[in-house]
């Protein structure tokens, strides 16, 4: 078969077939979405397990590593996976990826080390297992485009896209309860489900799309690969602390990852638009809804992908140890009061994919933005120690904007493209979505840290030496980088006993200082206000970026496209 040939689909296998993709497309988009999120919750139990204490100097790397591996192995990986798809079978490429997330989910519960060697084998097999789930997610969309019609494919893209959204904060209260019983079953819980879903997966799903067979671009592949992993990785470095600064952005080896890596970029760029065929086809920014689609998910994403994050924070931290939650119950408590979030991607994804179907993607995309934008300002107006029912009525507005905005946005990208590259167009369509949520991640982790280097230092010195702690231990403990803190509020832990105790500086100090110094609200009262001058900067810069997504998502034009010509598009 000659390069570059068109191979012609099967004709359609009907309506059954049509629920079977959705189903297991949605298992798997649920599965993958889980897992970036499940550990995060669950890592006080997984360093315990492993006996390996995150805090100490020189292990936060592999905290961080934890965080942001999986989510850059997938930005990187997802359009490559995807023109494979294009090339021999989206559904081969689908079903391999179940099959190697499942392995590696196998592989990650049975870590025979500990400490250092058992969070190495940890972040090497999620690497793994991140490569299975860009498989999954770079052709899951892609099946659902070939397997249903024009005017079906927003509910059911819809449906696929939330199950991903939702799975991200399910992950929060699963991994919570899951740590109860045992750390490991946080990767056992997918141990079954993909066993079974990989077997459905290769008895039931059909090729039913066009495939193109090609050449594949090594140049492409590798300088985008290396690119956007060294900027990545170089953004991940950035937040860990360098010499005596609170964060490494000043750190030569960052500078280098961050400027090589765009430069591979670019020459990335100027590859494809030579090789005959390309791994990116930049030929479908010619179409505007492709184009003003992908841009719009990009900034929704920037805007939002590290939301979680800064909530998880916000919770573990400051609001739940003042409303007298033990440190320790932080985690699970956390997942459950983020709720209401899951909930509006629940019932808005399904309800707008379903009626962008019949009335348009932009109105409601548009909308969405917009909905998900004010709920940033609401979410900026607040006091750190917030009433309840208002955060979640926020953060569930927060929820139904981006439902409102993903499904007909993903419809709308997909069915503008031609037939035969809907798996690179998926690939694409993640990658820029993949990207802006690694890239939101650091952005609101600097911008957090920058916020506390400023006055925590003083601020913690101060508060130390007030309640009796020796000025040496005082300076030592509020000279330490302010990230240390904000990972012991994702970890679930005191901060301030966890940097005592090693000293033995409580055993200098009264019985009430310290109770005061452990106690709850210690440590959430000096950190509040620096914490809120940081939230406000993100959370507004948020909003901004959700007004920038609206406009986008406004330009791709008053119709839908449902299937491009494949003449629309030249490389």
């Amino acid at each position: 078969m000659r390069a570059g040939q068109v191979v012609d689909a099967p004709p359609a296998l009907g309506e059954r077939y049509r629920w079977i993709a959705l189903a297991n497309t949605t298992a798997a988009m649920f599965m993958s979405a889980l897992d970036g999120s499940i550990v995060l919750i669950s890592l006080p139990a997984i360093f315990r397990g492993i006996h390996l204490d995150p805090l100490a100097p020189g292990n936060v790397g592999y905290l961080l590593w934890m965080i942001m591996g999986y989510r850059l192995v997938q930005a990187v990986f997802v359009v490559t996976v995807g023109r494979l798809g294009d090339m021999f079978g989206r559904v081969r490429i689908y079903n391999a990826g179940f099959a190697v997330f499942t392995v590696a989910s196998i592989l990650l519960s049975f870590d025979p080390f500990e400490g250092a060697g058992g969070a190495d084998w940890l972040i090497g097999w999620r690497v793994l297992q991140a490569l299975g789930g860009a498989m999954l997610m770079a052709n899951s969309a892609a099946i659902l485009t070939d397997a249903f019609p024009p005017d079906r494919r927003g509910f059911a893209l819809g449906v696929n896209q939330i199950a991903g959204l939702a799975g991200q904060f399910i992950g929060l209260v699963a991994g919570g309860l899951l740590t109860l019983w045992d750390w490991r079953a946080v990767f056992w819980v997918n141990v079954p489900v993909g066993v079974f879903a990989t077997i459905w997966a290769y008895r039931n799903l059909r090729e039913t799309g066009v495939r193109k067979r090609g050449r594949i671009d090594w140049w492409g592949n590798v300088t985008f690969a290396v690119g956007l992993s060294a900027l990545l990785i170089g953004i991940t470095e950035g937040i860990h602390p360098y010499g005596g600064h609170a964060m490494g952005w000043t750190n030569p080896v960052v500078i280098a990852e961050l400027i090589g890596g765009a430069a591979l970029l670019v020459a990335f760029v100027v590859i494809e638009t030579r090789v005959a065929e390309p791994m990116f086809q930049l030929g479908l920014f010619r179409i505007r809804e492709f184009a003003s689609g992908n841009l719009a998910g990009f900034l929704t994403r920037l805007a939002q992908g590290g939301l979680q994050f800064v909530l998880i924070i916000w919770l573990q931290g400051i609001w739940l140890p003042l409303h007298g939650f033990d440190y320790d119950q932080t985690p699970l408590w956390a997942g459950i009061f983020l709720l209401p979030l899951t909930i509006g991607f629940l019932v808005a994804g399904p309800v707008s994919g379903a009626l962008s179907d019949r009335l348009g993607s932009r109105r409601f995309a548009t909308s969405g933005a917009l909905v998900f934008a004010a709920s940033f300002v609401g979410l900026m107006l607040l006091p750190i120690d917030f009433p309840y029912w208002l955060f979640a009525i926020l953060v569930a507005c927060n929820g139904i904007g981006v439902g409102m905005f993903s499904s007909p946005n993903s419809s709308s990208i997909m069915s503008s493209v031609p037939a035969s590259q809907r798996g690179a167009a998926s690939g694409m369509r993640s990658t820029f979505q993949n990207t802006g949520t690694s890239l939101s991640i650091g952005v609101f982790f600097s911008l957090m840290i920058a916020g506390l280097a400023g006055s925590l230092p003083h601020t913690l010195t101060s508060g130390l030496a007030a309640h009796g702690v020796p000025g040496p231990v005082a300076t030592q403990i509020g000279s330490l980088p302010p990230v240390s803190s904000l990972f012991a509020a994702i970890l679930g832990v005191n901060p301030i006993r966890e940097l005592l105790e090693p000293t033995g500086a409580l055993a200098h100090v009264s019985a009430a200082d310290r109770a005061t110094l452990t106690g709850h609200t210690f440590f959430p009262s000096l950190v509040a206000q620096p914490f809120h001058q940081g939230l406000i900067v993100v959370f507004g810069a948020s909003a901004v970026l959700g007004v920038i997504a609206a406009i986008a998502s406004l330009a791709r034009g008053k119709r839908s496209t449902s299937t491009a010509s494949a003449d629309e598009v030249h490389s």
